[in-house]
């Protein structure tokens, strides 16, 4: 490759590189493999090893990943939040132990397990938790104090604590809790999130704390990043002691050793452990023990020269396709499932993989009685790679029938297949499980178990018949007791007097989520008026397109679902809105907060908006009203000047909603 070849190709790697980390840093979301990605930055790390005058400041492998939000107040970090160099082969574990010997005499070295999460820092002055913030971009993150507060296993305080204290940690989703919320999500319709760091990182950066708590974060501090000068502390593994003296999660797993060869044994040995850990971990991390031989090795721009990361290779494994099973969700949706031969991975059996659409599977060009290569993504979902051998003619055709109902489905865009039979019985059940969910009607000892055995027994056959079940038909359930039968029955009851954005989002609407139905029920008040409603009525709610509102409007032209609306009210479940807004002051108005600002941080703002009316949004448009800024409000005040919208200060808002 000649330099020219190369400058074109590294070009390239950059703007691709630069796509992907925004999706992972910024929107939570991925569309390549972890490993995919660490294979793009290694290939511009050799393109600059061998033509180093090509190297600019912009390069990946110059600087920290991430960026800090304009969702949460800056945060800049005192010490910098590095990177780790990453290796992908035991060579380049000897060959960082010779630049480390090159630069300092008898290096001790802690090897630790590398969790795949989200990294923090957490600050504390005379033993109080007093600030929470992500990495951003090493220099910069986000202030994400009130979330990481919800995580049961942060100390709020701690005893006998030093004047100052920051650590860092890794915030993460354990496995278990990230499938129950990925099966909850499916269950809702809702797009599922792809792995444990996606999960973590989508609920921590949240403008509602109380969804963060719902999400059962965890985390384990890895770092000692500055301590007050009341206490000695020499070295890294002294330092996890010392932290995990204090209350802290540590890292669950750390050793020392004295050579190479036994470290890079400890990085075989947690590699075989890996599936057994209940948190996902994607390799190894190597350090020097020594804090005084740290300093002498610095930093580069982005990595410290004192660690290295050990990334573990995917496992994928062959396997021959023995079925592709077709089911229905709770929107309609047809969903291909891969059937093969168990295969080990990742320490769990695996025989079965999401095949999403059609468009997945024409993608892949596989067939029943194909030879595959699967894996598990993150280590947790089983997923289809690619072929490894074709068996069969040509690609599996997805059924044009419901495997549920046997009615013709529709093609309602380029790549799914939906069934709209109403009353098809696969819907019919993840329709009831929806329906009493936490976030719906949270019908407490409702769960899929108790769902099915219902509708097995034709106890319940539509939502309404939820509000008809009475002691003697639960009682005929499998484990139902007197007290878990009187348990159901009175929280059924209490369900009916949840507000009516609840049950409005508990239908399961097509496009409508939980502030869909919430802006729904603001407007039109009770479900008499939200039936009645035609589109040009919908979508004058600011954020309602033609879209959202043909699917209200379809929903309730059902003769079904007006059926089991009268049912519901004939029961006294409440069909009326009470209004959560302390007054009408800002109706109509859309306020953007931005900055920082005296006395009210932004999720109390916020709130004062929507208490009054008001609508508060994160970007500003033509639309937008008033920017209520603080200082080092940023480009969201240069754009609300060059637009002409009216900024106001906190005074000002305070004034106009009388709170002065």
């Amino acid at each position: 490759m000649d330099i020219e070849q190369a400058k074109k190709e590294l070009e390239q790697l950059k703007k691709t590189v630069a796509y992907h980390s925004y999706l992972y840093y910024q929107e939570n979301r991925t569309e390549i493999s972890d490993y995919e990605y660490d294979m793009l930055n290694n290939r511009i790390k050799e393109i600059e090893k061998e033509f180093p005058q090509l190297i600019t400041e912009d390069s990946p492998t110059q600087q920290v990943q991430g960026m800090a939000s304009s969702s949460f107040e800056k945060v800049t970090h005192t010490v910098k939040m590095e990177s780790l160099l990453d290796a992908f082969s035991y060579r380049e574990l000897e060959d960082f132990d010779r630049r480390v010997r090159e630069a300092v005499e008898d290096p001790m070295y802690v090897v630790e397990a590398k969790i795949d999460g989200l990294s923090m820092s957490l600050e504390y002055e005379n033993g109080r938790f007093v600030r929470g913030s992500t990495r951003g971009d090493g220099l910069v993150g986000e202030d994400v104090t009130r979330n990481l507060a919800t995580i049961k296993s942060i100390p709020k305080t701690i005893k006998n604590a030093p004047r100052f204290l920051e650590v860092r940690g890794e915030v993460y989703m354990p496995k278990e809790v990230f499938l129950r919320l990925v099966r909850q999500q499916e269950n809702e319709g809702k797009q599922p999130f792809k792995n444990p760091r996606n999960a973590a990182s989508g609920s921590v950066r949240q403008k509602d704390s109380r969804i963060t708590r719902e999400r059962e974060l965890d985390i384990f501090i890895f770092n000692l990043q500055q301590i007050s000068d009341d206490v000695s502390v020499t070295g890294h593994k002294q330092s996890l002691d010392l932290l995990k003296s204090y209350g802290f999660n540590v890292s669950p797993r750390y050793s020392i050793f004295d050579n190479i060869q036994d470290a890079i044994k400890e990085v075989e040995n947690i590699g075989r452990l890996r599936g057994k850990f209940s948190f996902e971990i994607d390799g190894a991390v190597i350090k020097v023990d020594s804090f005084a031989q740290r300093s002498v090795m610095g930093s580069t721009n982005k990595y410290p020269r004192w660690a290295i990361a050990y990334k573990y290779p995917p496992e994928e494994k062959e396997t021959v396709l023995k079925d592709i099973e077709v089911s229905v969700g709770r929107t309609g949706v047809l969903t291909p499932t891969a059937v093969f031969d168990t295969v080990q991975l990742a320490g769990t059996s695996v025989s079965r993989a999401v095949l999403h659409n059609q468009d997945f599977i024409n993608e892949k060009n596989i067939n029943i009685g194909d030879k595959i290569v699967v894996r598990k993504a993150g280590d947790i979902i089983p997923e289809v790679v690619r072929l490894a051998q074709k068996n069969s003619e040509g690609a599996f055709q997805i059924p044009l029938v419901c495997p549920s109902c046997g009615r013709e489905v529709e093609k309602t865009d380029e790549s799914a297949l939906r069934c709209i039979n109403p009353d098809c019985p696969r819907q019919t059940v993840r329709n009831l499980i929806h329906f009493a969910s936490r976030n719906a009607m949270n019908i407490e000892g409702m769960g899929e178990a108790v769902v099915v055995q219902l509708a097995d027994k034709k106890l319940i056959r539509d939502v309404a018949d939820i509000y008809y079940l009475t002691m003697e038909d639960l009682l005929t359930l499998d484990g139902f007791k007197q007290k878990s039968a009187q348990n159901l029955m009175d929280a059924i009851e209490n369900s009916k007097k949840n507000n009516l954005d609840k049950l409005v989002f508990a239908f399961g609407i097509r496009n409508v989520g939980e502030k869909a139905a919430s802006l729904l029920c603001e407007e039109f008040k009770t479900i008499e008026n939200l039936i009645n409603a035609d589109v040009t009525d919908i979508i004058k709610i600011d954020g309602f397109g033609d879209i959202v509102a043909q699917s209200v409007v379809d929903y309730f032209k059902s003769k079904n679902v007006l059926e089991i609306v009268r049912r519901l009210q004939e029961k006294g479940v409440n069909m009326v809105y009470t209004s959560t807004v302390e007054s009408d002051v800002l109706k109509g108005k859309t306020i953007v907060v931005t900055g920082t600002l005296p006395s009210l941080s932004r999720d109390e703002a916020e709130k004062l908006i929507t208490d009054n009316g008001g609508k508060a949004a994160s970007s500003v448009s033509k639309k937008t009203s008033f920017v209520l800024a603080g200082e080092k409000a940023g480009s969201k005040l240069e754009k609300a000047n060059r637009l002409g919208i009216p900024v106001i200060s906190q005074e000002q808002f305070l004034e106009m909603i009388n709170k002065n």
